[in-house]
């Protein structure tokens, strides 16, 4: 056993132990940190790529891009009527015989294709075992001719603390964020979101005249929820339509589109309606 995080009078931390630490806290994956430009890439011309400030961690250990700078990256030229696919890695090495290690930015350049070309492989390993060499894949840079048409970023990019805790917190909204139509009555009221899933719970009543045909689609908000709310597909909520009197309670469809409008099927004669579920905006 050793502390870390005491004083000996000597230098004795190591970066396998600010390795252990960081893979404690971010995992032993490849994450773009929240910090910076977070790499973001920036196509130069055919063979030039700029790599803008942030902060890479990869198997507990940090690669940085300093703050305000760039990193330039060389492809080799592609060929005219072919198509290709290079991979930018974050290259880590470690020289057994000084016990040093390194990084820097490393490109495979992929084998050319009429169609269809593959991403070439990067070394894997285990920095924290030794291992000579380690590549992280961080970027393909997609050529078509001699052209340079795009650069995907491979890592997940992760959110800080900070970010991290207000995005799992719950927030509350009202009737100004979901615009009820001015035809019910709004007997109850709940819309929360925590981290990205939606809650919704409401009672309405048809207020005056207003009455729907049976199994026709109608939307209870006349204009979208608002974006941060809208799920990223269709989800399925609970209901039910009452007579007045909240009896005879009768199940019915209810759903909330991408577009922002939650819709469901009237039962005949039902004047009350009961509507709750929750749903993913991402």
């Amino acid at each position: 056993m050793e502390l870390v995080t005491g004083r000996q009078g000597k230098p004795h931390i190591t970066s396998q132990q600010d390795r252990q630490k960081h893979q404690g806290i971010f995992g032993d994956g490849a994450y773009i940190l929240n910090t910076g430009s977070m790499l973001e890439p920036e196509i130069q011309s055919s063979n030039k790529i700029h790599i803008k400030d942030g902060a890479l961690m990869f198997q507990g250990a940090l690669f940085t891009v300093k703050v305000g700078t760039y990193d330039e990256v060389t492809i080799n030229n592609g060929n005219q009527g072919m198509k290709r696919k290079d991979l930018i890695v974050a290259r880590y090495t470690y020289n057994s015989s000084d016990n040093i290690e390194a990084g820097e930015w490393a490109v495979i350049q992929g084998t050319p294709a009429a169609n269809n070309p593959v991403v070439p492989d990067a070394t894997s390993g285990d920095i924290q075992a030794g291992d000579a060499v380690v590549e992280c894949p961080v970027f393909v840079v997609n050529l078509d001719g001699i052209n340079v048409t795009g650069v995907d970023i491979i890592p997940e990019k992760i959110r800080d603390m900070s970010t991290l805790n207000a995005y799992l917190s719950e927030k509350v909204y009202d009737q100004s964020d979901l615009k009820i139509a001015d035809f019910y009555t709004v007997a109850v009221f709940d819309l929360r979101r925590k981290g990205n899933e939606v809650f919704f719970n409401a009672s309405l009543s048809l207020s005056g005249s207003a009455q729907f045909d049976a199994n026709t689609l109608y939307a209870i908000n006349p204009s979208p929820i608002i974006s941060e709310l809208r799920p990223q597909k269709t989800f399925h909520l609970d209901g039910f339509g009452c007579d007045a009197y909240w009896g005879n309670p009768t199940p019915m469809t209810v759903i909330i589109e991408p577009s922002g409008y939650i819709k469901y099927t009237a039962p005949s004669r039902s004047a009350f309606f009961k509507l709750s579920g929750h749903w993913f905006t991402d």
